[in-house]
């Protein structure tokens, strides 16, 4: 039966802008600036002050692709070791959210959990979230948060700082080459 949250009926929006934000917040963090720098968070409201309507819908889809990549890593990880990344991963990731009380608000956390268990269940993340209406600006934070914290999770797994950012940028430019190449396969 086919779900109408299958990722194959959703845009993946710009992964390319998503990813170099969550980045460049991984670097922040492994640098030890704690807070937000000014001038980090000036270049990033002046990015996305810049955004046409589109292209912060874009953004969104961008982030909640994100998301799934960072999960469906993290699903194939645990399967591995005989472990439901459900069950695994949630739980930190909630008491984490419930740390961040300046940049998440409580109301939100579980907006952005059932996010994050329909991409651990093969569930679009941005078709999920787009049943409930618009985005709120109150999600804007807490949903770059979710994809930074994954990130940082699966940085911590591997053991490789760089590893997430190079697992999307690896994945889009095998998609551009498959693009390149006339292939008309879905890259999911």
């Amino acid at each position: 039966m086919s779900s109408s949250c299958d990722p194959r009926h959703a845009p993946a929006g710009d992964v390319g802008a998503a990813v170099m934000i969550v980045d460049s917040r991984l670097k922040a963090v492994y640098d030890g600036r704690t807070g937000t720098d000014a001038e980090h968070q000036q270049l990033i409201d002046h990015f996305t002050a810049s955004l046409t309507a589109q292209e912060a819908h874009d953004l969104l889809d961008g982030m909640c692709t994100l998301i799934f990549m960072y999960m469906k890593w993290l699903r194939m990880a645990h399967e591995q070791h005989d472990k439901d990344v459900i069950a695994t991963v949630v739980p930190n990731f909630v008491n984490s959210m419930r740390m961040m009380h300046r940049t998440v608000r409580p109301e939100v956390i579980p907006t952005m959990t059932g996010m994050l268990v329909a991409a651990g269940l093969e569930l679009s993340p941005s078709l999920w979230r787009r049943q409930f209406g618009e985005w709120t600006r109150d999600e804007m934070n807490p949903l770059e948060a979710t994809a930074l914290l994954l990130a940082e999770h699966i940085n911590r797994i591997t053991e490789d700082r760089d590893f997430a950012t190079r697992l999307i940028t690896d994945a889009l430019s095998s998609s551009e080459e498959s693009a390149e190449g006339g292939a008309d396969e879905d890259p999911e």
